[in-house]
Parts: C-alpha cells; sequence; structure tokens
C-alpha cells in the first residue's frame, strides 16, 4: 500500500500518469509508421523504439513487480526495448534498432496501450508501494526525456532526406530573441549551495547538495544568436585553429564543419533545417545544434568563455534578469560530467540510469524549446559528449571578475 491515502496519491498520479503518457503519442501525430521507423545515426533512436523503451520501462521496473504482475506483453520485448541496462540482461544493439521493421507501430501502440491499462489497474488498486511510487515517478520523467528526444531525433532524421519534410507546418524551432541586447550580469563570489534541495522529484545526479566556492563572475542576460555567431563565421572562425580544443580541431576538419549543424550556404544567403523544414536563418533567433568544441571556440573568440556548471547554476537560482534558460536551448558548461561529493547511485538496475555515465562527458543545463514544459530546473544536469550537435544545444557567455 502507500504511505498516503491512496485515493489522494492515486488521482493525482493516475492523471499525471494519463498526460504525460498521451504526449508521446501526440508527437506522432501526422506522421507515417515509415516516418517512425527511420534511424539516420547510431546516436539517434527510431520515434517507434522510442515508444516502445517508455512502455518498457514501466513494464520492467513497476508492473513486474507487482505482487499479481501481469503476463509480459511480448516476452521478445525485453531485449528489443532494453536500452542500458546491463543488469536487466542482453540488449539489441542501439545502432540497429532501425532494423526493427517489427514490431509494428500499430503492435508498439497496442503495447503502450496494454501498460497504460494495467499501470492504472494498480494505481487504482493501491497496489504501488512508496518504492514503486517513486519508480513511476522516475518513469514519468524518464519518458519526458524520450519526448525531447524524439523530437531532437526527428529532426536528425528528416534533415537526411533531400526533401526537407516537416513534423508541422509551423512552430518555434527558430526561438526568436525578444529580449534587449545581450548585457553582462555579475554575481558575487563566495561559499555557495548547488544541488538539489526543494522538495519534488530530482535525479540521482543532483545530489547531494553540496557547497562549491565560486569566484565572482559575469554571466550574459542572454545566449548567443544565430547572427552573433556569424561574426564568428565570417571572421574565420572554422579556419583558425588557435581559438579550438585540439580534439574540437580534429573534428573540424575530420568532420568538415564550416558551421552549425542543419545549417546550409547558397546563392541567397544562409538557410536552416528545422522542424518545420528548410528556413531562412534569422539572425535574432537563438543559436542551436552545436557541439562544446564550437560553443567553446565561439566563446574565446569572443573574448569570453563557457561557465561552470555551479555558476550557471547559482546565478539561474538568483537572478530573474537572465532570459532563455529554460525553453530556447541547453546551454554547454565547461565542467566535466562527475559525480557530486558523497553521490550515491539508486540500488538495483535502475542505478545505471546516471551513474555510469561520468566519463568523457560534458554538462549542459536549463532546457530547451523542445523540453517538456516543467520537466527541468535550476539543478537539473543534463551531458553528452563534447562532439555532439544534434541536441538543441547553444552557449551563454561568462567572464571573469566583475
Amino acid at each position: 500500500m502507500t504511505s498516503r491515502p491512496p485515493f489522494i496519491e492515486g488521482a493525482v498520479l493516475s492523471a499525471r500518469f494519463s498526460q504525460v503518457r498521451e504526449y508521446s503519442v501526440e508527437l506522432i501525430e501526422g506522421l507515417s509508421a515509415e516516418d517512425c521507423q527511420l534511424q539516420s545515426c547510431a546516436e539517434a533512436s527510431p520515434l517507434k523504439w522510442h515508444l516502445a523503451h517508455t512502455s518498457w520501462f514501466f513494464e520492467t521496473f513497476v508492473l513486474a513487480a507487482l505482487a499479481a504482475a501481469p503476463e509480459p506483453f511480448d516476452p521478445a520485448f525485453k531485449v528489443l526495448f532494453n536500452s542500458y541496462y546491463v543488469g536487466v540482461g542482453d540488449r539489441h544493439a542501439r545502432p540497429e534498432r532501425g532494423m526493427l521493421s517489427r514490431p509494428s507501430l500499430e503492435q508498439v501502440l497496442a503495447y503502450r496501450s496494454h501498460v497504460d491499462q494495467h499501470m492504472q489497474e494498480a494505481i487504482a488498486a493501491g497496489a504501488l508501494s512508496t518504492e514503486l511510487t517513486a519508480l513511476v515517478e522516475l518513469g514519468l520523467n524518464h519518458e519526458q526525456q524520450h519526448q525531447e528526444l524524439m523530437l531532437t531525433d526527428l529532426k536528425q532524421h528528416f534533415s537526411r532526406n533531400p526533401l526537407y519534410p516537416a513534423w508541422r507546418p509551423s512552430g518555434k524551432d527558430q526561438h526568436p530573441v525578444a529580449e534587449p541586447p545581450a548585457s553582462r550580469l555579475a554575481f558575487d563570489g563566495g561559499l555557495v549551495e548547488v544541488g538539489h534541495g526543494a522538495g519534488g522529484f530530482c535525479y540521482d545526479n543532483e545530489l547531494p547538495r553540496h557547497r562549491v566556492w565560486l569566484e565572482s563572475f559575469q554571466l550574459a542576460s542572454r545566449n548567443v544568436t544565430n547572427g552573433d555567431y556569424l561574426a564568428f563565421i565570417r571572421d574565420g572562425g572554422y579556419q583558425r585553429p588557435e581559438l579550438w580544443l585540439s580534439d574540437g580541431w580534429d573534428q573540424v576538419v575530420s568532420g568538415q564543419w564550416q558551421a552549425p549543424l542543419y545549417w546550409q550556404h547558397q546563392e541567397d544567403g544562409w538557410q536552416v533545417f528545422t522542424l518545420h523544414g528548410l528556413q531562412p536563418l534569422a539572425d535574432d533567433a537563438t543559436l542551436s545544434h552545436i557541439s562544446f568544441y564550437e560553443a567553446d571556440a565561439y566563446a574565446r573568440w569572443a573574448g569570453a568563455r563557457l561557465p561552470t556548471e555551479a555558476e550557471w547554476e547559482h546565478a539561474a537560482t538568483h537572478s530573474d534578469q537572465l532570459h532563455g534558460l529554460f525553453d530556447e536551448v541547453w546551454q554547454w558548461c565547461n565542467s566535466a560530467y562527475l559525480p557530486y561529493p558523497g553521490f550515491q547511485p539508486a540500488a538495483g538496475a535502475v542505478g545505471e540510469y546516471n551513474g555510469k555515465f561520468m566519463i568523457n562527458q560534458m554538462v549542459l543545463r536549463g532546457g530547451s524549446l523542445a523540453t517538456p514544459t516543467g520537466h527541468s530546473r535550476t539543478s537539473y544536469r543534463n551531458f553528452f559528449p563534447a562532439g555532439a550537435r544534434w541536441q538543441f544545444s547553444g552557449v551563454r557567455l561568462a567572464w571573469d571578475g566583475l
């Protein structure tokens, strides 16, 4: 039984479960089964796989743990839709998810309905322990992460089609900057606390809350725009090795990078591929789809640097003058993704969720236009390899001193 009155907790949990699960299916409205099958690179999964994997999470970690566990929808799904949980068992190779023409999209949607029905029955019956209720909340936040990935991955898939198909006729993929020109906001140094400290959900990598010493610093009031970055390109930014970290320069050369991902230079100027098709590049839109290497090189060219994640969190917590923190792009930080002092991963297979990735990754903070509303927070730690560009990632500049 739950530790609080089931009829109160159950009603709230049931409504939240339905809302999150329904939004995932809304994201594929207007798409064909073929659209949902695409996998354009190893890092970006088919939308069909995302829909199945998020259901697999609830079936594997919640329904299977019930005293009266329902029969699995299909025993083969245990392997097909396991992502990286080694403790659960075998996994289908990530680069080959696009080869799973079967099960069909129709079968995957039936799988979702099966899982949803049994989850709602368990919630209504008060069959979830405190521990299982916590796993449901983790699963819903996990699904919201995949909802963002569904958009970033679909954009990557569609960008490889010379027809440049659109997910929706129009939208906010190019996020306009309505704020005044960027200014520098000053923050005093000193001993500060970072990490999740308030009530409510957080991931284990946001804990424990701990103290960090900061020197005084400045942070830009808004994110860098396309127009800002165009000046870097026109000044030969991609041809000047002195601006780049060694690994970054190697990637510029080997990848023949000349601009951010999805930018195209044509006779009539720059264009950019968006979720709504190919569009003229808007100078006042927030820069997106750049790697950590590009963010770092731009910052060096601009006479600035990238903020550390502790600086970003401290500023975001104590200032209301920072624009575009959570609804434009994830912002690269000059911080390796490492455990906080005293970090302890969760027990069991779900402990693989974050901890084992704390190597060869850089931290991003904030949220993007693709992040589900209410999903992020100031203590949220996103992370990707330094060369990753397919995420909605951008840059906010920082400087030393007051």
